[in-house]
């Protein structure tokens, strides 16, 4: 009968008597090395209470962060800092800074009263029309709360075990945002642009067939939005169960929805129309007397989202509606010249670069802005309409080193005529 092989521990050097595999997990034969079950409970057990105490330590520091965080952003400092870059949409700029400031102090509750009680999260949802300055907004929301910021279109979103991105990717792209520091990344924000593509579309009414983009997105992403623990591959790799993971918890993180939801002034005017009109003696509005796009937008409701096609447990995890309205043209001629990045200001600063002067008459920045409204773009094609005018010049001026004075005319912007350019002596 074969006698038991014998190894001793290289840890705690018990000599242990081997039966099978199990008696000692951990055996190298060529340099017998070797571990007992006990010496790797004691390790783990080790590891564990490091890895909370550096977890722990890391909340603390963040929780010190936070006094100085609110100290620095109140409401009314973070509207006056977004005054700064975004012209109008006053309603909108007070929601962000008052939703903002309280995720944060709900974020300090929390690690202070480690007792179970807690603040719910206050997610947002942005309706606007296109251009109107929603991703602007939380661009330089994000620059002065220098904290990790990722835009992530919902509309490339799809239910797990159909073709395309799953709504995990949302939580990779913050922590790539946050340079691959996790940490950094659980207090970020998450915009999901064209969120309004991923309603149902069948609105109110659910329908039988598969609905990848729509429904099972809105679902899938719950959890998410009220906090959890979201599990993710780097990116370019595979996902399958041997494949390294990332873990991210969302608890903290502040989601913001938004989009253009198109018709949704529709459904807001059936609504009131119906409560407005009902009974003897309610006025019935001609044509001309429907209420406006802007008039609308302010009155959306959380049954009016439901009537578009937003499932019900989404809207309970965004109890936050924030509107913007649209940009008129007098809103366009001034974002063109006042905030402190307006594109007119910055193409005078590269032509200063060169020793040139650059001039809009006002006649050419109202025809910048009309083309914008025309288009039905918003903010978002001034730039390019400039671009397009400012091409020539752009690569004709370094070609000489003269003092000169590049004027932009309404008829540069209409008819493609050339700016006018006067040598300055």
């Amino acid at each position: 009968m074969a006698q038991p092989i014998q190894h001793q521990c290289s840890f705690c050097k018990r000599v242990i008597t081997v039966h099978d595999q199990y008696d000692m997990p951990i055996y190298d034969p060529n340099t017998g090395f070797a571990l007992c079950k006990n010496c790797i409970r004691e390790i783990n057990r080790f590891l564990d209470e490091h890895d909370a105490a550096a977890e722990h330590a890391e909340r603390h520091v963040f929780a010190d962060q936070l006094d100085e965080l609110l100290k620095k952003n109140k409401p009314h400092i973070i509207k006056q800092y977004l005054d700064e870059y975004i012209i109008n949409q006053d309603h909108a700029k007070k929601i962000l800074s008052v939703a903002v400031y309280n995720h944060y102090k709900r974020m300090k509750y929390g690690y202070e009263h480690e007792d179970g009680s807690e603040i719910e999260k206050s997610n947002v949802i942005m309706l606007g029309p296109s251009g109107c300055g929603k991703t602007a907004l939380l661009s330089h929301l994000s620059k002065l709360l220098d904290i990790p910021f990722a835009v992530t279109d919902a509309s490339s979103l799809t239910e797990a075990g159909f073709v395309g991105a799953d709504v995990e990717v949302a939580v990779r792209n913050l922590y790539y945002a946050a340079d691959k520091d996790v940490e950094k990344a659980e207090h970020g924000i998450i915009y999901l642009d064209e969120f309004d593509k991923i309603a149902r579309k069948s609105g109110a009414n659910n329908s039988i067939t598969a609905d990848p983009g729509h429904e099972g997105v809105q679902q899938a992403l719950l959890k998410m939005l009220e906090g959890s623990v979201v599990e993710f591959t780097q990116r370019g790799q595979r996902k399958h169960p041997e494949a390294p993971t990332i873990k991210v918890d969302t608890k903290n993180i502040l989601f913001i929805v938004g989009g253009a939801f198109v018709g949704i002034d529709k459904v807001i005017a059936k609504r009131i129309s119906k409560s407005s009109t009902i009974g003897f003696g309610a006025e019935v509005q001609g044509k001309d007397e429907q209420p406006k796009f802007d008039e609308l937008i302010h009155q959306v409701r959380p049954e009016d989202l439901m009537e578009y096609g937003i499932i019900p447990e989404i809207i309970g995890r965004l109890p936050v509606i924030c509107t913007l309205e649209t940009l008129d043209e007098d809103a366009l001629l001034r974002i063109l010249t006042e905030p402190k990045n307006a594109p007119v200001k910055q193409y005078e600063k590269l032509l200063a670069m060169d020793g040139v002067t650059l001039a809009f008459e006002e006649d050419a920045l109202r025809a910048v802005a009309q083309k914008a409204i025309e288009r039905k773009t918003g903010a978002r094609s001034l730039k390019g309409i400039i671009e397009d005018v400012m091409l020539d010049i752009m690569y004709d001026i370094p070609q000489s080193e003269d003092k000169r004075k590049v004027i932009i005319t309404k008829e540069c912007i209409e008819g493609g005529a050339k700016p006018r350019v006067e040598t300055i002596a």
